[in-house]
């Protein structure tokens, strides 16, 4: 049985982008398929794209999440509850009791309603509009990895050209690869776009704490397919995943259909999610991924290696660590092809 420990690698420090590069589709792109490993770059994920393709997206749009109250407490905001109601990360947070009235630098007063060990602080905003206020207040929420304050640069660069629905505390970083040209060439060379939504939450930083995977408790975070965009999904010949949350997304609409071969890929969902996907996960949705590095030991480590096989991700990062690509959120990428099982072997 795979414990945490069997994700771990080696990663020096001086790989972790802590700045993007200044063109979206400069990064380099690592591509593994089975046990052969290619170095490309950004702007060649075109060349492995085929006429019936169908690329998807996740649009959400970062929010300027993290701000203080009383001038004194950092609460990183990562779930919605309703519109005016949110969970949000807080350092010391069990020190705040339930009830407590804080302030915002504007003004703004927010209420404590409750506590969780996994979630912080449940919070109510009295005010008309929470996204106006964070507009205000808010700073974007980079990665802690990156050991850096928020620029102001960080507005524009930490979204993707295409986001429009707000509400992630996170960007879906394989997507800030993209621009506007590259996503044109994409539909003239025969494949189509769709754009999902998944509202990134806590769970995409969240190291896991247990060595045995049964134990560990995934956040839930809210993503959507609309009934037009899973048909074109189902019409699909191949469906190539952009980022770790098009494929949640991807894979939770296809854990609401049925089992017979008969059924089709995804079937359209709006709801949250806490799927948990590890070695050993039947993929039913998506053929291709193209995702950034991960972190040792994380959730998503151990995704992109139950999709390509973890002896190839071990051996397709160590190539990564030796040929000093980039990591994480304003890293590089790779181009992932699903590893087949059948009749309980790899193929």
């Amino acid at each position: 049985m795979l414990t945490t420990s069997d994700f771990d690698f080696e990663l020096p420090t001086e790989l972790i982008a802590s700045h993007p590069l200044a063109e979206r589709d400069a990064s380099r792109m690592l591509v593994v398929d089975g046990d052969k490993i290619a170095d490309k770059h950004v702007r060649d994920f075109l060349d492995f794209l085929a006429p019936g393709d169908v690329v998807v997206f996740n649009n959400s749009r970062v929010i300027p999440a993290r701000f203080m109250a009383d001038g004194k407490h950092e609460i990183t905001l990562h779930t919605a509850v309703d519109d005016k109601t949110w969970w949000g990360l807080c350092k010391k947070f069990n020190k705040i009791p339930d009830g407590t009235i804080l302030t915002l630098d504007d003004g703004t007063k927010i209420e404590v309603l409750a506590h969780d060990d996994d979630s912080g602080l449940k919070i109510k905003f009295l005010c008309d509009n929470v996204f106006d206020v964070l507009d205000r207040v808010g700073k974007i929420p980079l990665p802690p990895y990156m050991k850096r304050d928020t620029e102001d640069a960080d507005r524009e660069r930490y979204q993707t050209v295409y986001s429009s629905p707000l509400g992630s505390m996170a960007a879906p970083t394989a997507g800030l690869h993209f621009t506007t040209d590259l996503l044109a060439e994409i539909e003239r060379r025969g494949a189509q776009i769709v754009n999902v939504t998944l509202h990134v939450g806590a769970g995409t930083w969240l190291p896991v704490k247990t060595e045995n995977l049964a134990e560990h408790k995934m956040h839930s975070e809210w993503c959507c397919i609309t009934p037009a965009q899973a048909d074109i999904i189902n019409a699909a010949k191949r469906v190539i995943a952009v980022g770790t949350t098009s494929m949640r997304t991807l894979e939770s609409a296809a854990m609401d259909n049925c089992n017979t071969m008969a059924c089709r890929r995804v079937v359209p969902i709006c709801r949250s999610t806490d799927i948990f996907i590890t070695p050993g996960y039947k993929f039913r949705a998506v053929d291709v991924l193209l995702t950034n590095f991960h972190l040792p030991k994380s959730t998503l480590f151990m995704l992109v290696s139950a999709f390509a096989g973890l002896v190839e991700m071990k051996n397709a990062y160590k190539h990564a660590v030796d040929e000093k690509y980039r990591f994480f959120s304003y890293g590089d990428c790779c181009l992932l092809f699903k590893k087949d099982i059948k009749n309980g072997t790899e193929i």
